[in-house]
């Protein structure tokens, strides 16, 4: 998002897909969205002073061809509603920011869905350099937290930290073990207790 806001765009609400209650359930295993933290996603909302739009996952990845097509109770048609529900309470909604460096299936469901609902995918960070982007983030005052580890040379010792204490690390790890610097391939997941865009900080 403050890619976006460097380029001149206005962010005007968030959105969030989270695990149904019914799956009584913190994490999915989903191929689309990140749903570790989601219990404390309201929190960006009131940092940013602004809406939050959310809805529970229904769906599964069904669809699992490169080029997604639209299938009935594919997780990706979650996507596609909830940002529908914005645009029709936000009619001047011009475009979706999109987090993904890496994933082809991620891109291609998001560009999907947007050309449906005639919006723009800005993917800011798409195939960035991974070592470039983490201490840019770092640099430019983005304070997130690991609060998930699942690779080698990963642990319980590093929740907890921030991504500028472990660049050092992640950076180490990339060049012995080749994993995504930024945790593209599930390495570790972050929560951003602050950022230029927050105009309060979470207190952990």
């Amino acid at each position: 998002m403050m890619q976006c806001v460097a380029h001149g765009h206005e962010i005007v609400a968030l959105a969030n897909l989270r695990p149904p209650t019914s799956s009584g359930k913190d994490e999915l295993d989903s191929y689309m969205y990140q749903t570790v933290g989601h219990d404390a996603i309201q929190y960006y909302a009131e940092c940013m002073d602004l809406p939050l739009y959310r809805a529970e996952i229904q769906g599964t990845p069904i669809h699992q061809d490169y080029q997604y097509v639209a299938t009935e109770k594919d997780e990706t048609e979650d996507l596609f509603l909830l940002l529908q529900e914005i645009k029709q309470k936000h009619p001047d909604v011009g475009g979706v920011s999109v987090g993904a460096i890496l994933s082809n299936y991620q891109r291609v469901r998001v560009e999907h869905v947007c050309e449906r609902l005639g919006l723009q995918s800005l993917a800011y960070l798409w195939e960035r350099d991974q070592k470039e982007l983490l201490k840019e983030m770092a640099d430019a005052g983005v304070h997130a937290i690991l609060i998930k580890v699942a690779a080698m040379g990963l642990k319980a010792a590093h929740l907890g930290k921030t991504i500028a204490e472990m660049y050092p690390h992640l950076c180490e790890l990339n060049a012995k073990y080749q994993s995504h610097i930024c945790g593209e391939g599930g390495e570790y997941e972050t929560f951003t207790l602050d950022c230029p865009l927050f105009k309060k900080r979470i207190v952990v």
